[in-house]
């Protein structure tokens, strides 16, 4: 059955995370991706450890579904080739600074006059305007754009999250935007130019604590694993593990203390609002975690998941699986047959009707170069269909 995007070619110009991951999602969903590397390859594929059969996996977790080709775009039969591919393609994506694609005649409007329809999405550190110079990293933006600040003890160092988060978010962001201004194009015809860069994803995925500053003027700041406005909403310890839980309302909070053996406690006007909770956690600590004390968090976290109050055990990433294995999430794919069969992450939205699919694995570097070049010299030479 075919994917929603059956029929959609992207000319993928992007590499590292935010790009490669946005356009396999759109690979996942039926779209042809033709993923563009330079002689060299992506950065990923040399970003390790850890490997399998000898790939880094980081490459390998991002870019399945779609075929490569090396273009050398200094090379100017190599450029004519991309711009061939651009001026074909429903979606060209780049993550390039701004203007460095001018030079090759692969900028938005050197594509769209050649291609008027075409959906050009352009992902960037801090923008075209005047951040267009500064280089985007993730980690860069983490701590410029706040996120660092908030992470990590009260009185210890910023911390980065453990995940480039704001590159996936970008990727994100870059796949809502495509989508949306494919539906434009479907309607009018139209293309256009999507724009996305990691610090305005940054900023609208702080939410809560972007709105406290633009909002009400607050700066929030480090609170270790507490929440600011909520409580309880941080791991508790239990009598071998902490344990999530995140009793956010106060329906939850009276079902946690029943569980708990202090149905009292859900009473008590000190605790009877989130707001009296939220400012009397210090007191209320020491009662919750007494009663957590007697059984362990993995027995906790059934009774409270029984009795609807949200809570979860804090796992590595093995455990991460097992947990969505146990919830028969069927987390892990094969991509390929044969020995190219490569075990990679499911896509994280399931279609009734359009299921996505998983036919191709990460490719090698200018795999599919050859039938490519074939088929796009053939409209360079003449001979060919656009």
């Amino acid at each position: 059955m075919a994917g929603p995007l059956e029929g959609i070619l992207i000319a993928d110009f992007s590499r590292i995370l935010a790009g490669p991951y946005a356009t396999m999602l759109l690979a996942d969903m039926g779209a042809d991706v033709v993923k563009v590397e330079g002689p060299r390859g992506d950065d990923t594929r040399s970003w390790t450890p850890p490997v399998r059969d000898g790939v880094s996996t980081y490459y390998l977790g991002i870019n399945r579904g779609k075929r490569s080709i090396a273009l050398d775009l200094r090379d100017e039969a190599d450029a004519a080739l991309g711009r061939e591919l651009a001026r074909r393609a429903d979606v060209v994506i780049e993550n390039f600074k701004p203007g460095g694609l001018d030079k090759y005649g692969l900028d938005f409007d050197s594509v769209r006059a050649a291609n008027p329809s075409v959906v050009y999405t352009s992902i960037t550190g801090f923008g075209s305007g005047a951040g267009r110079h500064v280089p985007g990293y993730d980690l860069m933006v983490q701590a410029m754009s706040g996120l660092m600040s908030l992470t990590g003890d009260p009185d210890g160092p910023p911390y980065r999250a453990g995940i480039s988060v704001f590159d996936v978010m970008a990727g994100n962001h870059a796949v809502i935007g495509i989508l949306a201004a494919l539906r434009h194009r479907d309607a009018t015809g139209e293309g256009q130019r999507v724009e996305v860069n990691l610090l305005s994803s940054a900023l609208t995925g702080l939410v809560n604590h972007s709105s406290a500053f633009a909002a009400g003027g607050v700066v929030p700041y480090r609170m270790g694993n507490a929440h600011p406005s909520v409580f309880p909403y941080e791991p508790l310890p239990t009598k071998d593990n902490d344990l999530i839980i995140a009793a956010a309302n106060d329906s939850q909070f009276r079902k946690l203390c029943e569980v708990l053996g202090i149905p009292e406690v859900a009473d008590d006007p000190r605790f009877a609002r989130n707001a009296d909770r939220t400012e009397n956690r210090e007191k209320l600590r020491p009662l919750l975690t007494e009663q957590l004390a007697k059984r362990g968090a993995v027995e906790w976290f059934d009774l409270l998941v029984d009795a609807g109050v949200p809570s979860g055990p804090i796992n590595t990433i093995d455990g991460g699986f097992a947990m969505a294995e146990r919830f028969e999430l069927d987390p892990i794919v094969e991509v390929g047959e044969g020995e190219r069969a490569t075990p990679t992450t499911r896509h994280p939205i399931r279609f009734s009707a359009t299921p996505v699919s998983y036919a191709l694995p990460p490719p090698e570097l200018d795999e599919h170069g050859e039938e490519l070049r074939k088929w796009l010299g053939q409209s360079l030479l003449g001979d060919g269909n656009a």
